[in-house]
């Protein structure tokens, strides 16, 4: 485990996130008078070109935003091409699909897909408009304005960090094994001759910053109806992509109403789907039950593990894009339907299947500013790079988000034309009486939700302060018993865990376990934060 970290206090505003720079650029904007909303931005913006492998110009965002007096949700996550049928994956893939990657975080995470990589599961990218839509309802400073530092480091540079540089080296050995004309581009975008650039050379993306200033000047219309559209959907069609002009052309962000589980006295908030966020406010509602703190450690991790077992078994059989099929949240969230799947927990390790409710690779960042204004925003690529697909001249990624869809012909998540696959990326809120506490969230694929239930526990359950909170030794479950943990879980807990039936394994990578970050407002006035030690992230104040 990392050595601890201090939390970090500020009077007026603070920007958390896992990169250095792209937090000091959020920062600065505050200090040029901007709101929480505006150094979001900014911070979203540089990180896209800062940590290029989690994160991407053609990636996807969410946002919660608190704005003094209630909460706003926007679901800025992109659609299929209207050409991405079942038929045409089939077709694609011999008729078998394509085996889940351990990082899928989607509907069905046992049953065959669509590929990781290249272009099948590029889905229209939701970030660039998220910038403006968010900007549009809540910005102060003029939009242009939010680009500067990230147009200035992809341009003149800027010495890439540790954490990012490691991911980046496997990033390196994916991309090798990849055969294909829509995977030659990658590496003379992304590499120094084939290789990763190594912690503190300095990295230039300018066809990245060329691309950010159209952004910026078109207010991002030239990303989905000009001349960025148009050469996406070339290059599409010259190398065996689905995307079309006209795909770019209907995106839409929607706004929609965040939902909430009660966890000691707050409110947990998370988007509702196609995100998979109702997984961690099942599991928090399934624990409020239980007197959590006054069990032993092991038994108390026991109850953690097996709530989020019973929250994902509900989230992959019923999440997908509310738009096309009825997705029960309501139900999944019901006070009897919870009680009733709290009832399945013994003290053995489960693999728990759906319940009937009724029916009805990523960054994050989190701001405040001295009048009170939080965001809590999440944008990513997915699995690292995405697609790894790249149009020649622009400088960034397609993201792979189509990965997320079923291939089963009756699942709700099946793959379709025009659809919102399953979404791995969840930002989420705290309040108390609806009051605001703060904005939190850990990436991490697969990692998200059992993130969130396990940051909100330290903080409510254990007491800790966000960075504590975010420090603390971290499990992560994937399927059936297995359970990873990190070398700092102890050893009785460890212990105790097998005796259950949980098949440890002590994992020593600290990027299986997600990157988090987290600002509560203080009684008194200002903001206490903490960020991520296990990857480069700060907590810049003022």
């Amino acid at each position: 485990m990392p050595h601890p970290r201090q939390p970090v206090y500020a009077p007026h505003g603070i920007v958390a996130t896992s990169q250095p720079l792209a937090a000091a650029a959020g920062t600065a904007v505050l200090r040029r008078g901007g709101n929480a909303v505006d150094a979001a931005l900014a911070t979203a913006i540089a990180l896209t070109v800062v940590q290029p492998g989690s994160n991407d110009i053609g990636g996807d965002l969410f946002a919660i935003v608190w704005d003094g007096t209630r909460l706003h949700g926007l679901n800025a996550s992109g659609r299929s091409p209207a050409a991405l049928t079942r038929a045409a994956v089939l077709a694609a893939t011999g008729g078998r699909g394509a085996e889940p990657s351990a990082g899928h975080g989607g509907a069905q995470a046992t049953a065959p897909g669509l590929p990781a990589r290249g272009w099948l599961p590029v889905t229209v990218p939701g970030a660039p408009a998220g910038w403006r839509d968010l900007h549009d309802r809540f910005g102060s400073l003029p939009f242009a304005h939010l680009f500067d530092d990230a147009v200035r480091y992809a341009e003149h540079g800027f010495p890439v960090s540790p954490g990012v540089a490691a991911g980046w080296a496997r990033s390196v050995r994916t991309h090798v094994e990849l055969a294909g004309s829509e995977f030659a581009e990658w590496g003379r975008a992304f590499t120094v001759g084939g290789r990763a650039p190594r912690a503190g050379e300095r990295w230039r993306n300018p066809a990245a910053g060329a691309t950010l200033r159209r952004i910026a000047d078109s207010g991002a219309s030239d990303f989905y109806h000009g001349d960025i559209a148009a050469e996406v959907a070339r290059h599409a069609a010259a190398t065996g992509g689905l995307l079309t002009a006209d795909d770019l052309a209907g995106h839409r962000s929607t706004w929609v109403d965040p939902v909430s589980a009660a966890y000691r006295g707050h409110e947990v908030w998370e988007l509702p789907p196609n995100g998979q966020g109702v997984a961690a406010l099942m599991a928090l509602a399934i624990l409020d039950g239980v007197d959590l703190a006054g069990m032993p450690a092991g038994e108390r991790t026991h109850w953690q593990i097996e709530a989020t077992k019973l929250g994902f078994a509900d989230a992959h059989a019923y999440v997908a894009d509310p738009d096309r099929v009825a997705v029960p949240t309501a139900g999944l969230l019901d006070p009897a339907y919870v009680a009733s799947r709290r009832a399945l927990i013994g003290g053995r390790a489960g693999t728990p299947a759906p319940g009937d409710p009724a029916r009805g690779g990523t960054v994050y960042l989190c701001a405040a500013d001295r009048d009170g204004l939080m965001v809590s925003l999440i944008q990513s690529n997915y699995l690292g790079f995405g697609s790894y697909v790249v149009v020649p001249g622009l400088g960034f990624g397609l993201q792979n988000r189509g990965a997320g869809f079923s291939l089963d012909p009756d699942h709700p998540n099946v793959v379709a034309p025009g659809k919102r696959p399953y979404h791995t990326i969840i930002p989420g809120f705290l309040t108390r009486g609806g009051e605001p506490v703060g904005p939190f969230g850990v990436m991490g694929g697969h990692m998200q939700p059992q993130g969130h239930v396990q940051v909100i526990s330290s903080t409510l359950d254990g007491g800790l302060d966000p960075q504590a909170a975010l420090d603390a030794p971290r499990w992560y479950w994937h399927a059936g018993r297995s359970l990873l943990v990190e070398p700092g879980v102890a050893g009785d807990v460890v212990e105790d865990l097998r005796r259950r039936g949980h098949e440890i394994v002590v994992e020593p990578e600290p990027s299986t376990f997600g990157y988090g970050q987290a600002i509560w407002r203080l009684p008194d006035g200002g903001y206490v934060a903490g960020s991520e030690p296990r990857a480069d992230g700060l907590a810049v104040g003022y």
